[in-house]
C-alpha cells in the first residue's frame, strides 16, 4: 500500500513537473525532484528510469549526489516565485496575515534555493555519474 501511494504521487509530481515545462508559471524542477524521491521510495525501476532520462536524469543526479542546483534552474526558479506570489501578495483582497504567510514562504523557498551549491566541487567531480 505504502509503495503504491509513493508511485503515485511520483507520477502525480512528475505529471505536473512536465506540465511545467510548457506552461511558463509551473515550475519544474521541484516536481521532478519531488517524484524522483517518490520513485526511490516506491518502485527502484521507475526510479532508475528518470535518473537516466534525456532531459531529467541530469538534474536529478546532481542534486541526489551533490546537493547541486544548477544557475539556471536557481534563476528560472526564482522568476516563477516571484511571478506567482506577485498578484496574491501585491494585489488581491487577501488579508494581511495571508499575505504574509505568502510572503514569508516564498522569502523562504527562495533563500533555500540560493544558499544550495551552484557547482559540483572539483573533489566531487571524480565520484560524479553520468546519465
Amino acid at each position: 500500500m505504502k509503495r503504491r501511494f509513493f508511485i503515485l504521487c511520483g507520477w502525480l509530481s512528475l505529471s505536473l513537473g512536465v506540465i511545467g515545462i510548457f506552461l511558463p508559471l509551473l515550475p519544474t524542477t521541484p516536481f521532478v525532484l519531488l517524484a524522483s524521491a517518490c520513485f526511490s521510495r516506491g518502485s527502484t525501476r521507475i526510479h532508475t528510469w528518470l535518473r537516466h532520462h534525456p532531459r531529467f536524469g541530469s538534474m536529478i543526479v546532481d542534486w541526489e549526489k551533490h546537493r547541486v542546483i544548477r544557475p539556471r534552474a536557481k534563476w528560472i526558479a526564482t522568476v516563477m516565485i516571484v511571478a506567482m506570489f506577485t498578484y496574491p501578495i501585491g494585489f488581491s483582497s487577501l488579508h494581511i496575515g495571508w499575505r504574509i504567510g505568502l510572503a514569508s514562504i516564498g522569502i523562504a523557498v527562495i533563500t533555500f534555493i540560493h544558499t544550495r551549491r551552484s557547482h559540483i566541487q572539483p573533489t566531487d567531480k571524480t565520484s560524479a555519474v553520468t546519465c
